[in-house]
């Protein structure tokens, strides 16, 4: 889908980029200004869930949707792959899979539990234990941080490290091919590149790496401790370059045309690279399936107490940035299943909704799909990553309408926003110089408003949405040389809610 955009010369160059999200893929044509001259999008990536828990992505489903929204982009730009001088790709993170030209199995998405039992009893070992221990010993010896982030590692379902090592015991055809050398592990950019240069490049970026649980980002490599630790070859991952970088060249066959791929990077780096959140104190909340909340620590990376990730944000040429990182899964999805539900029958009319009713009637909803992960506020001693939390209404009573259920859900997002924002306060304690908003939630006033009064602070958001799309076309340029407390109150009604749905499922 798009508009057709004309008024250039043929002998003008474009950029390509590709954003592969969770539920959705998108490709823009940039002119050299940044303008949009076409675009083509895939508004639904079809979900796999074979067992509960479990989300998957088919392979050739995500291939061939790339294929189809970078022709369709160009086509509706009314040019041809031969004008695009370059090409730029965003991926969602921690979906990966492992593969020898062949995959063993379907892409196991960033939302995925079937790792949670594993990162249970890993973070509950004898082994961990002893590593913490050590580990802080060493950081007292040399006041080293990289020392201190080792002694706060928490294994989580949602990073790859732990699903991959799930596969490995699982997949007994993937055990044989790492132990005959005959096997690849990639995050979804990696397994682009791989098809796109028909077999020739297994590398991804820092941005991309960062976001594993397997990359030391102090010392800029994969960890061979924690791989070691986890019994994950170092072989079998892929070449990690820098952001900008000339990754290899689309085979003429794809395409029809060879088109450099000069840009990889993981979605929310990219978004905050669209967002020009380059200063130290610079934040993005990128509201989408799930929201990601970034700051932009500087030139070092930010060890966590709290919850809060600390990422590779990207890497040109000499000069690294790194973000601090805490999310919250299920925003998308709970307005998704709210919209199946039938409270409503189009997402642009919640606003209306929500706003005609003074309040939600008391009524308070925890989206906890997937979980909680990462969520800390006043109310908390320790960051929640509670894989066995149940999605829940609480407050429900005969007064209860559609309305208010609506209300209800869109509130939800607004408090995790505010739980997200007062730990990256209290535990980065850098000041605070921007905030900006991307992804398709943001479009809703009421959330943002509602966000907007609980963080006392003024939000910026950019006309255009697509973050991740241009802040991997921008990377690929450069590679080519171009009312307080009544919220208060309600935010802490909702917080025990939240406490009560946790731990609700017993079982692994």
């Amino acid at each position: 889908m798009g508009t057709q955009r004309n008024g250039f010369s043929k002998r003008e160059t474009f950029i390509l980029s590709v954003d592969v999200g969770t539920t959705s893929i998108r490709c823009h044509v940039y002119d050299k200004s940044a303008g949009i001259r076409g675009s083509s999008s895939l508004l639904q990536v079809s979900l796999l869930y074979p067992q509960p828990g479990w989300v998957e992505i088919e392979p050739e489903d995500l291939w061939k949707g790339f294929l189809t929204v970078v022709k369709g982009a160009v086509q509706d730009a009314g040019l041809q792959m031969c004008q695009m001088e370059s090409l730029g790709i965003s991926t969602q993170r921690a979906t990966f899979m492992t593969n020898t030209g062949k995959p063993f199995h379907n892409f196991i998405t960033w939302q995925d539990l079937r790792a949670a039992e594993l990162a249970r009893s890993w973070n509950e070992s004898c082994t961990m234990k002893t590593v913490h221990g050590v580990m802080k010993t060493l950081h007292f010896l040399t006041r080293q941080k990289r020392f201190l982030a080792a002694s706060l590692v928490v294994f989580t379902a949602q990073h790859a490290s732990l699903r991959l090592v799930w596969a490995l015991k699982n997949i007994p055809q993937l055990r044989q091919a790492v132990e005959d050398g005959s096997c690849y592990f990639g995050t979804i950019d990696t397994w682009l590149l791989y098809k796109l240069t028909k077999g020739l490049v297994h590398a991804t970026d820092y941005s991309n790496a960062s976001a594993t649980a397997i990359f030391d980002s102090y010392q800029m490599c994969w960890s061979g401790f924690i791989c070691s630790l986890l019994s994950i070859p170092l072989s079998i991952l892929p070449r990690v370059q820098n952001t900008s970088h000339k990754f290899g060249t689309c085979d003429p066959s794809i395409f029809g045309v060879p088109i450099p791929i000069m840009s990889v990077m993981a979605d929310q780096q990219a978004a905050m690279f669209g967002e020009c959140c380059f200063d130290i104190g610079d934040v993005k909340i990128t509201m989408g399936t799930g929201t990601f909340m970034d700051i932009n620590t500087g030139n070092k990376p930010h060890t966590s107490v709290a919850g809060l990730y600390p990422l590779v944000g990207w890497k040109i040429g000499a000069d690294v940035v790194y973000l601090a990182e805490g999310n919250a899964a299920g925003t998308g999805a709970a307005i998704k299943w709210a919209q199946d539900l039938e409270l409503f029958s189009d997402v642009t009319e919640t606003e209306a909704i929500a706003t005609s009713v003074e309040d939600s009637d008391g009524v308070y909803f925890v989206p906890s799909f997937s979980g909680l992960q990462s969520l800390l506020s006043q109310g908390f001693v320790a960051p929640l990553n509670d894989p066995k939390a149940c999605a829940s209404f609480m407050g429900l009573k005969p007064s209860t309408t559609k309305r208010h259920l609506v209300r209800a859900i869109l509130e939800s997002i607004a408090f995790r926003n505010k739980q997200l924002f007062e730990v990256m306060l209290r535990e980065t304690r850098i000041p605070i110089t921007k905030i900006r908003a991307d992804g398709g939630v943001c479009t809703n006033n009421f959330i943002m408003q509602l966000t907007a009064d609980l963080l006392g602070r003024k939000i910026e958001r950019p006309s255009h949405f697509d973050m991740s799309c241009l802040g991997a076309a921008f990377v690929a340029g450069l590679g080519t040389g171009k009312e307080q407390v009544t919220l208060e109150g309600v935010l802490q009604s909702w917080e025990r809610a939240l406490q009560r749905s946790m731990h609700w499922y017993s079982q692994p």
